[in-house]
């Protein structure tokens, strides 16, 4: 059996003063993914390596991390794919560092949070109280369905060298979402996502360097919607109006009407 030496870097913030790379030697086999091999690092080599992980098959975004200088996801990336005879694997870039290879995703949540990633509507009763469902048709959903497959990773943030000069910046993922969400059908809130757009912060600080595009392993393509929202804030006009939204609702299981 073959073998590969994998690289990990170490700091824990509490005890240690700058990061540093422990090599171990893991034994190779067919379809091992970066994941797999860190996971075998920890249950036999040395259990002090903190990781985060949780579906092991890319759709939680767990296991995001820099995976030979690139952000990628730990159970997506197959070792045979590296190319290489080691494995380097760091924190994403852009996230304060919790221990090892797990990050500080906080302020990456609160600003996702800041833009609203919910339909927004003007009918609170049935808001507060529904009786049914609201309508998409098939050809609303194809407006937003590559935004929707955004599973939170982090990938495209750490990537971004605007969120690594500008704190308040909200980040590629935040924006795409908010893109999702400005052309959500059912959705009213369309204007007060453009005004929290529209600041030195906000869509005009990105440089479009394509970079989080690049990174993302679903294919959102967060670059596309940030390009796409600038139209919006520039005309000053959300797609739709309060009231506006979806208005054809979905009888209730087992209801007759």
């Amino acid at each position: 059996m073959s073998e590969f030496k994998l690289a990990v870097q170490r700091f824990d913030p509490l005890t240690d003063a700058k990061p540093r790379l422990a090599e171990y030697t893991v034994p190779m086999r067919e379809g091992m993914t970066v994941l797999d091999a860190l996971l075998y690092a920890r249950d036999y080599l040395d259990h002090s390596i903190a990781l985060r992980f949780s579906c092991r098959q890319a759709s939680c975004g767990s296991c995001g991390m820099k995976i030979n200088g690139r952000p990628r996801l730990a159970c997506y990336t197959q070792v045979e794919e590296l190319g290489g005879e080691k494995v380097v694997a760091q924190p994403l870039d852009n996230f304060a560092i919790v221990k090892d290879l797990v990050t500080d995703l906080e302020s990456f949540f609160t600003k996702h949070k800041q833009l609203m990633p919910y339909v927004l509507r003007s009918d609170a009763q049935e808001l507060d109280h529904p009786t049914a469902e609201y309508l998409m048709k098939p050809e609303e959903l194809k407006k937003v369905l590559q935004f929707t497959y955004c599973i939170k990773c982090g990938l495209c943030t750490s990537a971004c060298p605007t969120v690594a000069m500008d704190v308040k910046f909200p980040g590629p993922q935040a924006m795409a979402q908010a893109y999702r969400y400005l052309m959500d059908e059912r959705d009213e809130g369309g204007e007060k996502r453009l005004e929290a757009l529209d600041t030195a912060h906000g869509v005009w600080r990105c440089h479009f360097a394509g970079s989080c595009s690049f990174v993302c392993p679903k294919g959102v393509d967060p670059a596309l919607g940030i390009q796409l929202l600038r139209r919006h804030v520039l005309s000053g006009k959300a797609p739709r109006k309060q009231g506006e939204g979806a208005k054809v609702w979905s009888a209730p299981a087992g209801s007759t009407k």
